[in-house]
């Protein structure tokens, strides 16, 4: 029986990526909830896993050679969890080539972008036009380009694969970035089509009971600790 995997998170677009993973395939795992409006992903124990002090990261304690090993970075997790389980991760070198332009096109692209926008849009104390039309123009170029390849294709590596599960999360908040799907016929199909999935509505849910506690919009003490970090 395999050991679960122990799973640090916060129910955010990168957070996600993994819990749908591991609902997709069928892999046990324990959730540590690393409340990031409290400050948690500074403790000491969790920087040992995580240095970046980003969730999510894991811990398998059926590493290489039997023995446990930690993993950051969510698109590092993504392919640690591909290989290791043969699931949603191509073996074949061209196939796995395309699932992996896509994974860091989202992981170097898509969610940074998204973020910003997100940030400005809904986040930052002034609004300030010119970092809004920056970066909701980006991500809007980004949809364009997500939608021009899925009407060449049904998901972004050509099979449904991690690459879909890193990008759907940050598409799921298009509207906070300021974007229409109907505006991308190709990437809304998409998008309904992998939001549809079982293990994506299970990888969703997980811990939006403790999302909800947490109104970032107005809780000013948890926007200090997300947005005001320095080098420590």
């Amino acid at each position: 029986m395999t050991a679960p995997i122990e799973l640090f998170y916060w129910p955010t677009p990168n957070g996600y990526k993994i819990t749908i993973y591991l609902e997709e395939a069928g892999v046990p795992y324990n959730v540590n909830y690393v409340n990031i409006g409290k400050g948690d992903q500074f403790k000491p124990e969790f920087l040992k896993i995580s240095p970046n002090n980003r969730m999510p990261a894991i811990i398998d304690p059926e590493g290489p050679g039997g023995e446990p090993v930690s993993v950051f970075e969510s698109g590092a997790i993504l392919q640690y969890l591909g290989r290791k389980f043969k699931k949603f991760y191509p073996e074949t070198e061209r196939a796995r080539i395309a699932v992996e332009e896509w994974l860091f096109w989202q992981v170097g692209g898509l969610g940074p972008m998204a973020g910003q926008a997100h940030h400005f849009r809904n986040y930052a104390p002034e609004k300030i036009a010119y970092g809004i039309d920056r970066y909701t123009n980006e991500v809007n170029r980004l949809y364009g380009v997500m939608d021009k390849r899925l009407g060449e294709v049904d998901y972004l590596g050509g099979d449904y694969s991690i690459a879909d599960m890193a990008s759907v999360g940050w598409v799921k908040s298009y509207e906070a970035q300021g974007q229409n799907l109907d505006d991308f016929p190709n990437l809304k199909r998409w998008f309904e089509a992998v939001t549809a999935r079982p293990a994506v509505k299970a990888g969703l849910a997980v811990g939006q009971e403790e999302r909800e506690k947490m109104n970032l919009a107005s809780d000013k003490d948890a926007q200090s600790v997300l947005f005001g970090q320095k080098a420590r």
